[in-house]
């Protein structure tokens, strides 16, 4: 064999290139590799023990029948061991348990293979035995654990009872914030802080404060799913702190917002309560309030009330105008200091619009019947003082009319001249000397004294709930003191 092998290689060298030389030769080398390669097989697992060191069956099947002794629920098994292959029989309460014995067998030193022939109890008493063993069991600890229970629960109590006392206190919240609703807020977070502390004690002293991670996670997905529910109301609540610190306005102001007026009966954790002047209840989200334009009436005492007269357009207007201001002037109730003032609003079709104002103060005079009652006496110091109201005034042009035939005449043709022009005009009759004005006596004037009837109702509502207001009525609000007149 080697001389052929030495005669081949020596005939290729004397007739083959040396390109096919080096092909032939990595052709055997890769041959060789595969070859050996084929050869070395790796084992399929652990390395099967034979001779002297091998375990005899006996001491393989005594010591996982010693194992599943000390083990419940596999002390009923059946164990068999030939040449190393270990065959469990018989039945198991739970297939978590075959499970176990099989791994426990696999364990074993000289373990070859393993033959799992284990089933499944079935019948119902042999099925619940686990499950009375395990609650007698948790009912043995629970039992064991019940001193030291009563400890953390008295632990916690007594932290939250100091916790009560401390937030039931009138000092030092009152100190931190003059606003009430606030500080029974802040009263209630400590109280919430103490509560907490106390269950981490709790838990501390059981040795569970591994839980405390789980439970506040659970009440955080919880409080965020309650807080998407109920966003509104979250939404008024937070409105309800933000307008209690603010003040817009206090009870008895009126005021007007969305479109709606009335007197403020209280401000509470949901709503804001109006009453209009019928005496009808308006109820206001607070979230609706926080964002809406607030017109209050009752912030500052001073009110200016305007109105429009008309007069006839050949009227002397500086003479009118002055009629409207001393009238005005005249007035009890109408202020000095901003004095009253008229102007001419606009010229119209038959007539000039004067605008007339004064001010008055609310805490004294009722806006609406110091306003009815200045029309009714400027009107009547204008029409004694001569000057008329406006009146319609129609100007008739006839341009290449033809006059109606009466009846029983024929109809003509003719055509009057279109330098004929007929015109009609109706001319107001001129104002009289102004000078004639006067103004009325005091007893001609209608009482205009504040209308108390709107505002005794809101004094009984705010008697109902006296301590449901979040408002404050120490004349302050968000811009101040209030101003006097």
């Amino acid at each position: 064999m080697m001389q052929s092998f030495r005669f081949a290689s020596h005939l290729l060298q004397r007739s083959i290139p040396g390109v096919a030389l080096i092909a032939m030769s990595l052709m055997f080398a890769v041959t060789a590799g595969v070859a050996r390669a084929q050869d070395s097989v790796e084992p399929a697992g652990p390395t099967i023990e034979i001779g002297e060191s091998v375990i005899s069956d006996n001491e393989i099947r005594s010591r996982i029948q010693t194992i599943f002794r000390e083990i419940e629920g596999l002390n009923r098994i059946f164990v068999s061991v030939s040449s190393g292959v270990v065959t469990l029989s018989g039945q198991v309460e739970e297939a978590p348990l075959a499970k176990k014995a099989e791994d426990l067998v696999s364990r074993v030193a000289g373990v070859v293979a393993i033959e799992n022939r284990l089933t499944e109890e079935t019948a119902v008493s042999e099925r619940l035995k686990p499950v009375i063993g395990r609650f007698e069991s948790r009912m043995q600890q629970t039992l064991d654990y019940l001193p030291l229970i009563l400890v953390a629960a008295l632990v916690w109590l007594l932290i939250g009872m100091l916790g009560w006392f401390v937030t039931t206190r009138k000092q030092p919240w009152e100190w931190l914030t003059p606003n009430a609703f606030i500080a029974d807020l802040l009263r209630q977070t400590v109280w919430l802080a103490f509560v907490m502390f106390g269950a981490l004690m709790a838990l501390d002293i059981l040795g569970a404060t591994a839980v405390l991670g789980t439970i506040l996670g659970a009440v955080g997905i919880i409080g965020l799913a309650i807080g998407f529910a109920v966003k509104d109301t979250v939404e008024n609540y937070i409105a309800s702190i933000l307008l209690s610190i603010r003040q817009p306005f206090q009870p008895r102001d009126f005021i007007a917002l969305e479109g709606m007026e009335g007197f403020v009966i209280r401000l509470t954790s949901r709503a804001t309560i109006l009453m209009d002047i019928d005496g009808n209840h308006i109820r206001i989200p607070n979230a609706t309030v926080f964002k809406a334009k607030i017109v209050n009436y009752s912030r500052n005492p001073e009110r200016r009330f305007s109105f429009e007269l008309g007069v006839d357009a050949d009227s002397v207007l500086h003479e009118a105008l002055a009629v409207c201001h001393e009238t005005l002037a005249g007035l009890d109730f109408v202020l000095r200091d901003p004095e009253p003032g008229a102007w001419i609003e606009k010229v119209g079709d038959s007539n000039v619009l004067i605008g007339v104002s004064g001010w008055i103060n609310q805490t004294e005079t009722d806006f609406i019947k110091a306003r009815s009652e200045a029309i009714r006496t400027v009107k009547t110091a204008l029409e004694q003082a001569g000057f008329a109201l406006p009146e319609p005034i129609y100007r008739l042009r006839f341009d290449n009319g033809v006059p109606m035939p009466s009846a029983g005449q024929p109809e003509t043709g003719a055509k009057r001249p279109a330098d004929e022009r007929t015109s009609a005009t109706l001319k107001p009759v001129p104002a009289p000397d102004p000078s004639h004005a006067k103004t009325p006596p005091p007893e001609q004037v209608t009482d205009t004294g504040v209308d108390e009837a709107v505002l005794r109702k809101v004094d009984d509502e705010r008697q109902q709930e006296p301590g449901g207001d979040l408002l404050s009525e120490d004349g302050k609000d968000e811009l101040g003191e209030r101003p006097k007149a």
